[in-house]
């Protein structure tokens, strides 16, 4: 079984640990029946432990219950940037492997349900946990918005960025990033009502900047050059400058000026909302990864086609 599931980009300024919206890069996961376990991987995140502590493997495993497979992984997805790569990989894996409930199994093996929902559902997405159960809901986009993402070659484990945290915020703080995050909805939806306060917060980003010094500076220039607004990925180091689809090429331009000027390694690169989320069947194979490669330079991944089934899932569940 094939299935395909998209990058993501969490948090978005001031709604830290409840929104992500799903972006045009992609996880590709093949599973097939074998006598013993066979994990290999290509693209983003190749090498790193195809073996039995593989991700996909750990999720696939627990979904069909044996190491009896092969398993293929094929990504384009930067690993430990910020960009939902775990969440894609295990929703994928999960969908890959034949589990009925995809999301539900990448949200508890990744504990992110707003990257896993974005991968899942595509699209912008609000996600929490109800009463145990992920509880995810489709958020209006306007077809408008494309993204700029300063992608540093640097990686920032999660974890580490979580550690960065207080375990206490302020209500005052508190009230801050829920009246920042009805703004982040508003222009979401609407591009013309986008401003750069939508991407202020207060509860992790200027925590997390200590771990790369150059955010603010990198930000603050997305922002001068154009940007509606600006705001780290998820927990980083990736940063994202929200604008428009004709005003995306020349912010890139700049986000790379920006990058050189900072002395920071990495691409600039053009994404695209991903509206299809989860995607299986033949449909959902990814180009070689030597397109990959030649997409990282020009700015942009090759769009596969939102053919094959998507998968059918309760969109308000």
């Amino acid at each position: 079984m094939l299935a395909r599931a998209p990058a993501s980009a969490a948090n978005l300024g001031p709604g830290f640990d409840t929104i992500a919206l799903a972006l045009d890069r992609y996880v590709e996961v093949e599973i097939e029946p074998a006598s013993r376990l066979i994990v290999n991987s290509e693209g983003e995140g190749a090498g790193i432990s195809d073996d039995a502590g593989h991700l996909a493997a750990r999720v696939a495993m627990d979904v069909k219950g044996h190491d009896r497979m092969a398993i293929t992984v094929r990504s384009q997805v930067p690993v430990g940037r910020g960009l939902g790569s775990s969440a894609a990989l295990a929703v994928a894996a999960a969908a890959a492997a034949g589990a009925r409930d995809p999301l539900a199994i990448a949200a508890q093996e990744d504990g992110h349900p707003e990257n896993a929902a974005a991968s899942v559902l595509g699209g912008l997405v609000v996600a929490t946990k109800v009463r145990g159960a992920v509880r995810a809901v489709e958020m209006p986009l306007d077809p408008q918005i494309a993204v700029v993402a300063i992608v540093p070659e640097r990686p920032l484990s999660t974890a580490r960025a979580r550690q960065a945290l207080p375990h206490q915020v302020g209500i005052a703080d508190a009230t801050f990033n829920l009246g920042r995050f009805g703004l982040l909805l508003a222009g979401l939806a609407d591009h013309r009502m986008l401003s750069r306060e939508a991407g202020e917060d207060r509860l992790h980003q200027d925590y997390r900047s200590p771990l790369f010094a150059e955010a603010p500076k990198l930000l603050h220039a997305l922002l001068s050059a154009g940007a509606l607004m600006a705001c780290w990925s998820g927990a980083g180091p990736a940063l994202l400058g929200i604008t428009t689809l004709d005003a995306a090429p020349g912010l890139r331009q700049q986000a790379r000026a920006a990058m050189a000027e900072s002395g920071v390694a990495g691409h600039a690169l053009v994404l695209h909302p991903d509206r299809a989320g989860l995607v299986m069947g033949e449909g959902a194979r990814l180009p070689s990864s030597a397109d990959w490669s030649a997409a990282g330079t020009s700015g942009a991944a090759p769009v596969p086609p939102h053919s094959g089934s998507v998968f059918d899932f309760d969109r308000d569940n």
